[in-house]
């Protein structure tokens, strides 16, 4: 179905939350200490809570018919409002998607809308939900070695001055997070309307050893890569504007050794 505005589910109202009610900055300060709950260890985090169609006991998959228990696959950081993680539920309807955002205003709003979604569309949207936490800092709480098959980074704050550069969520200490959360052929997809951040992103992966550039012919064919602008709410401002995105999209390899 539709991200329609509202609809009636048994007698009830089940309107998305209207954006002017969870107004916020455009970015957070990533350095700053905030104060929300974080699991201990990707263990503690409590699927149950976030997604109790597939975990309605307690935390036990009765969804999954493997012996391995399911987990979060996708990971979105700064997820802003929330439009790539309703697409992507909508593309891959099986696999665990969390967004993760520092705002608290715009956390909460992705919140609402995700309830209302599954309230409108019973048995769709189950399989995504957001965590507010500062994913420079407690991304290793979340999600275990190897546990990740896609990376999103999508119009993050450019932090212009070169002083607060190490703001910056993508860079070569942060991706010895990303390549520890990553399974082997995992992707990490980077997108921005700003080139010199473009550049710098780019130039980052490039000189990782564990990350290398996903050919244009694979990206083609990658349903993903459309909804990149599409269903964010940044990628469609730039293209109402007419402005210009930098994508870098690679993948996690294995370390060569010399």
């Amino acid at each position: 179905m539709s991200d329609n505005t509202g609809t009636k589910v048994k007698g009830q109202s089940c309107r998305l939350p209207r954006k002017r009610f969870y107004r916020a900055r455009a970015h957070s300060n990533p350095l700053s200490d905030s104060h929300f709950p974080i699991p201990i260890c990707p263990a503690e985090f409590d699927y149950s809570h976030h997604y109790p169609y597939f975990f309605p006991s307690g935390g036990e998959d009765h969804k999954n018919g493997s012996a391995s228990p399911r987990k979060v696959r996708f990971a979105d950081i700064g997820c802003g409002f929330g439009g790539l993680l309703v697409s992507l539920s909508r593309l891959f309807p099986d696999t665990l998607m969390l967004g993760m955002e520092l705002r608290d205003k715009v956390t909460e709003y992705v919140k609402e809308r995700i309830l209302a979604l599954r309230a409108s569309n019973p048995g769709q949207y189950e399989n995504i939900s957001v965590v507010r936490t500062n994913s420079m800092k407690y991304l290793p709480n979340y999600f275990g070695k190897a546990q990740l098959s896609k990376m999103f980074f999508l119009f993050p704050d450019p932090h212009f001055k070169e002083k607060n550069h190490r703001r910056r969520v993508i860079s070569l200490q942060l991706l010895d997070e990303y390549a520890y959360a990553l399974e082997l052929g995992g992707i990490i997809y980077t997108m921005t309307d700003v080139e010199e951040l473009g550049d710098w992103m780019r130039s980052c992966l490039e000189d990782h050893p564990l990350f290398e550039a996903v050919s244009e012919e694979e990206l083609e064919a990658d349903p993903v890569v459309k909804l990149l602008t599409s269903a964010t709410e940044e990628g469609q401002k730039v293209a109402r504007n007419g402005g210009q995105t930098f994508r870098a999209i690679f993948r996690r390899i294995k370390f060569e050794e010399e």
